[in-house]
């Protein structure tokens, strides 16, 4: 696990990156954006009132001196995000409703992200996954040719890693959302040094169960392979028959998978959910994410039962992304 953020850590510094917290007077978040600063891996970029955060920092015993504070209610630049938004939400909000809006930290924050005063966010603390997303999908918006955002775990113990999808947001995927995520996880895999070999998961290994769930899944296959055709990918598969050798090649032996399967696309988020916490609790792999993926810049949801340590490695994965 220390190699991946090793790794990670090496790729980000010294690119003065700028990620985002909106939460700058939560603990967790202090204490993770000292040691940023400190280490000059990034610069941090505080959201509240800048006296409130100084003192909070000082009770801590935490350095802040090397990260940016803004207070969006006297922010100098209020006025260019106010037209920005505006302009960005297209008619749903007046020039009035901005001003309300971005005293809120996050759609300040992602405001910042935006208007290139910084590179991602981090966010959810202390708030709700949807508090966290909906700016985000409202200002910074999908990738052009993604429908929609996805959350994927990379699944980590010793040397081996794994990528996991959809595991946070979609419920009930399509066919096109299906080959999206598959798309999107092959790319965040590749930043983790994970050559992407993917496979569609199903209950039905290459048609030996038929239904409307699994022709699904196969029609997701489909449909990836016709917009990245240089995409290492098939499908459906039972996961024994993805990541098991012996048992790829009685149920699948013509298939470009041969039990080397490396990122794994759950049909639902019920399914994905499920496994990426039996493979956490049961198989002791750590489970680094949710990485919200398929947006124009990075942002990225805590868990409100969150540490330092994990915000300190989910702004270095923020930070890798916005390369």
């Amino acid at each position: 696990m220390a190699d991946l953020f090793t790794d990670l850590k090496a790729k980000v510094s010294g690119r003065d990156l700028k990620i985002v917290f909106p939460e700058g007077l939560d603990e967790r978040i202090l204490k993770a954006a000292a040691r940023l600063a400190s280490e000059q891996v990034l610069t941090p970029v505080l959201v509240g009132d800048i006296e409130q955060i100084q003192a909070k920092a000082a009770e801590l015993n935490v350095s802040v001196e090397a990260c940016e504070i803004y207070d969006p209610k006297n922010y100098a630049e209020m006025d260019e995000l106010v037209s920005s938004f505006v302009e960005r939400r297209k008619g749903k909000a007046t020039e009035e409703d901005a001003r309300k809006i971005l005293l809120d930290e996050n759609y300040f924050g992602t405001m910042l992200v935006h208007t290139n005063k910084a590179v991602g966010l981090v966010s959810g603390a202390a708030h709700s996954t949807a508090d966290t997303v909906r700016p985000a999908l409202q200002i910074i918006k999908t990738k052009q040719g993604v429908s929609k955002t996805s959350g994927v775990f990379i699944m980590v113990r010793g040397d081996e890693k794994y990528v996991f999808a959809d595991c946070a947001i979609n419920i009930a995927p399509d066919s096109n959302d299906l080959a999206e995520i598959a798309i999107e996880s092959a790319k965040t895999a590749q930043m983790f040094d994970i050559d992407p070999r993917v496979a569609m998961l199903s209950f039905s290994t290459k048609g030996s169960a038929k239904s409307p769930e699994t022709e699904k899944v196969a029609a997701a296959l489909e449909i990836a392979k016709e917009r990245d055709p240089e995409l290492v990918i098939d499908g459906e598969f039972q996961f024994d028959a993805a990541f098991v050798p012996s048992v790829a090649k009685a149920k699948a032996p013509g298939s470009v998978l041969q039990g080397d399967a490396n990122v794994f696309v759950f049909p639902s988020l019920e399914a994905g959910n499920i496994g990426y916490k039996i493979a956490q609790r049961l198989g002791n792999f750590e489970a680094v994410g949710p990485i919200l993926q398929g947006l124009n810049r990075p942002v990225n949801d805590l868990s409100r039962g969150c540490n330092d340590e994990d915000v300190y490695k989910l702004a270095l994965i923020t930070a890798g992304q916005a390369l």
